[in-house]
């Protein structure tokens, strides 16, 4: 099974952790990366975002670890719109957190507007801080907590 899944992953946290794992569970995996033009784009805070060849190597470095616990294949490809590589026709699953639920449903539009299969797609829930909110790349970024969701004391 193929599955997708897309994001900036600036930076990579135990929420993604959770997705990445997911994905592996499943099958093969290939991420998204937002290019630098859409990256911005997809933030609902703007905030900088590190360059896309400094977030693939991060990225790589996650992935490579957890698809060898899964024993499975991975490859990272840049995302230049939303809707990204998942409208093509060889994935069988597009794992989303839940704020990009409604994007998965776009595909599966764009998919059968094509031909294609609809996906089958895996909402994985977010995970929570020591403080109950979510783990979010710009809560860390803003240095409310780490990347394991711990509370970072000013």
């Amino acid at each position: 099974m193929d599955v997708a899944l897309g994001g900036t992953f600036d930076p990579v946290h135990d929420g993604h952790r959770r997705l990445f794992e997911r994905a592996f569970e499943l099958g093969d995996v290939t991420v998204g990366l937002t290019s630098d033009e859409l990256a911005p784009k997809t933030r609902a805070v703007e905030r900088r975002v590190r360059s896309y060849d400094e977030r693939k190597r991060n990225l790589e470095t996650e992935l490579d670890a957890i698809a060898a616990e899964y024993d499975r294949e991975f490859q990272v490809r840049k995302l230049e719109k939303p809707t990204g590589i998942a409208t093509e026709p060889q994935f069988d699953y597009l794992v989303v957190s839940p704020e990009t639920q409604e994007g998965g449903r776009r595909i599966n539009e764009i998919r059968t507007e094509r031909g294609h299969d609809p996906l089958d797609v895996i909402v994985v829930p977010h995970l929570r801080a020591d403080d109950g909110d979510i783990i979010s790349s710009t809560r860390i970024v803003n240095g409310e907590i780490d990347e394991h969701g711990n509370i970072v004391d000013h």
